[in-house]
């Protein structure tokens, strides 16, 4: 290597290290003032530059704020790229909210398997969801798929009672569907229900609020009663 080279690289070496430091430095003031200033906010995750000139993201758990190189202003609401027509905020919640499909606890929920059962899906659902029974009468149109039903009871007492019918019926798959699709409520029934409560601190854990709120194989998550066509395009991209 030429003197000039070693040169050269010692320059960018330098450059690069200064960066770093400035960097470490902006962060460092951002977790500062905003301690100081909004001590309600909480424990900041994460502080990461954003492609907007002078903008960085501040991460709160799955929460997403943003803010200038000194913290003088916090914004909460979308960043948009105008420019390629991306919701830049959607996108990186969509990944912090993501679920690693291999972690979910499906001993704390039933199979329903149609077909070959090759492709894979999670539901969190509520009995007394009125969205979920709608879900439910579309999803039975969907086949070769395996579908992990997690009971969710966040809406009320009555919605604790009728999960622990389901769960603890003799065939929970068949007590589900009676219900959701023919209105036929499971008989009262006793056993150890305690995977509803685990259910429930699941879904806390993963912000899941609503009902249904679907996970593919693939970590996406989905809240909402969609339809066949968009169930099958989201099972057709997690493969």
């Amino acid at each position: 290597m030429t003197l000039m080279k070693r040169g050269l690289l010692a320059v960018l070496c330098a450059g690069s290290l200064m960066a770093a430091v400035g960097v470490q430095a902006q962060e460092a003031t951002i977790r500062k003032n905003l301690g100081e200033r909004i001590p309600q906010m909480g424990k900041i995750d994460e502080v990461s530059k954003t492609p907007m000139t002078g903008l960085f993201e501040v991460r709160v758990g799955t929460d997403i704020f943003y803010t200038d190189a000194e913290a003088n202003y916090l914004i909460q609401g979308n960043l948009i790229d105008a420019k390629q027509r991306r919701n830049l905020t959607e996108e990186r919640t969509e990944k912090l909210l993501a679920i690693d499909f291999d972690s979910l606890p499906l001993k704390d929920a039933f199979t329903i398997v149609r077909g070959n059962g090759k492709r894979k899906m999670a539901v969190f659902q509520d009995p007394n969801c009125g969205y979920c029974k709608r879900f439910e009468r579309e999803v039975v149109k969907v086949d070769n798929v395996t579908i992990h039903m997690f009971l969710y009871p966040i809406l009320g007492a009555d919605s604790t009672d009728k999960s622990r019918n389901i769960w603890c019926a003799k065939d929970k798959g068949k007590a589900w569907a009676d219900w959701m699709i023919r209105d036929q409520a499971a008989p009262s029934a006793t056993c150890d229900s305690a995977a509803l409560a685990r259910n429930v601190e699941f879904g806390k854990k993963h912000k899941i609020t609503g009902t249904p709120t679907l996970v593919f194989a693939d970590g996406s998550r989905v809240p909402g009663a969609i339809g066949v066509a968009q169930v099958e395009k989201f099972l057709a991209e997690a493969k």
